[in-house]
């Protein structure tokens, strides 16, 4: 375990500054910003011709958009588990992942409300929400928590930001003048009175409170797009807890890989220590066991009936074509992470980068086999339907919007910590010295 480190407050701004990307920095830089362009001439042809270059069909009608919104919703949880709970809680050091937590919980609801629009097809519709809703459909149910997830997020990521933007700005020939002049816009009425700090932190914990029942909404709302409709593999209880527990796990992973990622290239080895990596180790393999229960379960009761309804996705899933997809993620995104994460020198930094990737991407695939196969298997058998209603494979073009997506969402997350300090300055500062004072 590293010992803790007295820096001064000097020492840690000139740390924790937003630095220029370098030469590996402008190459991730244009690596994304080519496949988010890929992803935006996939979706400029998906506009031209229709859905049709999809290869959604009658009978799996959600594909891989629906899938990667909900992989999106899932890791947008964090921002309430890190900044909400661990606040509430007084967890002391959450303070290095809060901002990290916040930011990759934002781009990703940004892009899991941009996916449905893209899912939609027709983009205009997407006014028919509002102008002709119904109170009664799940789908409303969810663009209304999704929307106050998004504002909520916003505001729990600036408030906190408010007193680094006053310490940026007096950084004015490092940052430059046009970043200057936007520290300005976005920070200039803070002043870091007393009673502005006040305000500041009860409209934080104020926040903190009304995040977590929003967060919990919002992924069990999504569920029940899933479990209100009348589909086997999808008729269950279930699903919020499930759907909940996963988003959990999912996005703690994504906090770990950010972790490590800005640990190394950033070098905050003194603010994201090892003691962060065995603390977000074991928060990991716990929320992994929890979402291994809620497998467990919502897998063995229809085994153990095996209604002929549940009998061929079940045996689709467990030996047929989706079993690689469906052991690989039970495997990589659960059970060998418990393994080796119930180990000491598993919860060092590098395995624990190296399972948090395994996390997220188990992740991912386990959302597309919880949408395709249940599509594929309705009540009333396929008969009499053409060859390519039976099967499912994305095409290019669905492939390329989804690595856009994903592009974007990690484009988002670079430009932020390009502007702004990706940990919080003035609250490491003040940790700093009620470190010192009561020693």
């Amino acid at each position: 375990m590293e010992k803790s480190i007295s820096l001064t407050s000097e020492q840690i701004t000139q740390d924790l500054l937003p630095q220029k990307f370098g030469k590996r920095g402008m190459a991730w830089t244009t690596i994304l910003v080519v496949i988010a362009l890929f992803g935006l001439y996939a979706y400029y042809r998906q506009l031209k011709y229709g859905l049709i270059v999809t290869h959604m069909r009658d009978y799996v009608s959600w594909g891989i958009y629906i899938s990667n919104f909900v992989f999106f919703v899932a890791i947008s949880l964090v921002g309430s588990l890190i900044t909400a709970i661990f606040r509430l809680t007084n967890v002391k050091w959450r303070t290095p992942l809060t901002r990290i937590s916040e930011i990759i919980a934002v781009s990703a609801i940004v892009f899991a409300a941009l996916i449905i629009v893209v899912d939609m097809g027709r983009p205009e519709r997407f006014m028919n929400l509002f102008l002709h809703g119904r109170i009664q459909s799940p789908i409303l149910w969810d663009v209304i928590v999704i929307s106050t997830y998004f504002f909520i997020s916003i505001l729990l990521l600036y408030f906190p930001l408010l007193p680094d933007l006053k310490i940026l700005l007096k950084f004015k020939e490092k940052t430059g003048k046009r970043l200057n002049r936007l520290y300005r816009f976005q920070g200039s009425f803070w002043k870091g009175t007393k009673a502005q700090f006040q305000l500041s932190d009860k409209s934080i914990s104020i926040l903190c409170v009304l995040i977590i029942p929003v967060a919990f909404s919002i992924h069990t709302v999504t569920s029940w797009l899933f479990a209100t409709t009348y589909r086997p593999g999808w008729d269950s209880t279930n699903f919020g807890a499930y759907f909940i527990s996963g988003a959990f796990l999912a996005g703690s992973g994504a906090v770990v890989v950010a972790m490590y990622v800005f640990r190394r290239y950033y070098h905050l080895e003194k603010y994201i220590t090892e003691m962060h990596f065995e603390k977000m180790g074991r928060i990991v393999v716990m929320l992994a066991l929890v979402y291994f229960y809620f497998n467990v379960n919502e897998y063995l009761t229809p085994a153990f009936k095996m209604k002929e309804s549940e009998h061929g996705l079940l045996k689709q899933l467990f030996v047929g074509s989706y079993a690689p997809m469906f052991w690989f993620a039970i495997l990589v995104g659960m059970i060998i992470p418990i393994i080796v994460l119930i180990f000491k020198k598993g919860r060092k930094p590098l395995p624990m980068f190296i399972i948090g990737i395994m996390v997220v991407v188990g992740a991912w695939f386990k959302r597309y086999i919880i949408v395709t196969p249940t599509l594929l298997h309705p009540f009333l058998p396929m008969q009499n339907v053409p060859t390519s209603f039976m099967s499912y494979f994305p095409s290019w073009e669905e492939w390329a919007i989804d690595a856009g997506s994903l592009a974007g969402a990690l484009l988002v997350i670079t430009f932020f910590v390009r502007i702004y300090p990706i940990i919080p300055i003035h609250e490491t500062i003040t940790e700093q010295n009620e470190k010192d004072e009561s020693k």
